[in-house]
């Protein structure tokens, strides 16, 4: 923490319970939570509930029509989007309750200097007009876009998913006051992020082949990450945590373990300080990698 003084971690949820496909069951969620809840967590982690994105907040970052497209299939009982990402008709209010879920961590972070938002569905794959990848609204790109608002100008946002954040990447990689670093396994889905990938500069991939060594994955996201605030210092720092990044992930092949991603947090912590640093949930497809991995963020963010 900041100070000598003991002090609980402000974590946001979403309570809302859409759809069945895999990244969005409700028992995923429900795992982070049940994971966060455990006694001898009370002492570290202050629960807050999330409030939905308003309609000015998610027009920082998606078009409007595709907005009221998103609403209008919902509001019909649902549908395909893309091959993966199907929305229920519950899934727009889950989305909304989502994106609020991350800006009101950054708020949490603001106020306290680390917050973690348990979000469910996922954002990292949604781009500006288009959902994919169980991806609707991105809700750390929202998040960003919210600090920058509330006077944190330049932000980093670290995604250590073994996914590429695509959708991430499109959104900010014209604009040097955001800065992205993304450790994702290559190729694999979505077959972007390729190291020479840049923006205008603001751009760091760091893409990797399954099976290396932990302590490869470990030392090559802290480069990129010390890389990319050369010269430059964040006035927060978001974390896009996704936990499919753990070794037996049915979605990846990366070896890490939780410790490595509380020690990846102690360090981003300690290069911040005192800039904040707030996790956003990401993947996580294995139900006790992905609350294994949330509670070891989450007590090294505390």
């Amino acid at each position: 923490m900041l100070n000598a003084r003991p002090r609980r971690l402000p974590c946001r949820y979403s309570p809302a319970q859409p759809g069945a496909r895999p990244s969005r069951a409700p028992e995923r969620i429900e795992a982070v939570l049940a994971e966060l809840r455990a006694p001898d967590l009370t002492a570290t982690v202050e629960w807050v509930e999330g409030r939905s994105a308003t309609r000015d907040q998610l027009e920082l970052v998606h078009a409007p029509a595709y907005l009221d497209a998103l609403e209008r299939v919902a509001h019909e009982g649902g549908g395909a989007l893309d091959a993966d990402t199907v929305m229920s008709r519950d899934s727009w209010d889950a989305a909304l309750a989502a994106a609020g879920v991350a800006i009101g961590a950054v708020e949490q972070g603001i106020e306290r200097g680390s917050a973690f938002g348990a979000t469910r569905p996922p954002g990292h794959h949604a781009l500006g007009s288009r959902a994919m990848g169980f991806c609707l609204l991105n809700n750390a790109v929202v998040a960003a876009r919210h600090a920058q608002q509330r006077g944190k100008a330049r932000v980093l946002i670290v995604d250590w998913d073994v996914h590429h954040g695509n959708g991430t990447q499109a959104l900010v990689e014209r604009d040097p006051s955001i800065r992205y670093v993304s450790m994702h396994q290559y190729p694999w889905y979505p077959g972007t992020g390729a190291e020479d990938e840049r923006g205008v500069g603001n751009v760091f991939n760091v893409p990797r082949p399954p099976g290396l060594p932990r302590e490869v994955y470990v030392r090559d996201l802290l480069a990129a990450v010390d890389a990319a605030m050369v010269g430059w210092r964040p006035d927060l720092m978001l974390v896009s945590a996704g936990f499919d990044s753990l070794a037996g992930d049915p979605l990846g092949g990366f070896t890490l373990e939780p410790a490595d991603v509380a020690h990846w947090t102690s360090a981003f912590r300690a290069r911040l300080a005192p800039a904040p640093v707030v996790g956003v949930l990401e993947g996580g497809y294995r139900l006790d990698l992905l609350a294994a991995g949330a509670r070891a963020h989450v007590r090294a963010l505390a």
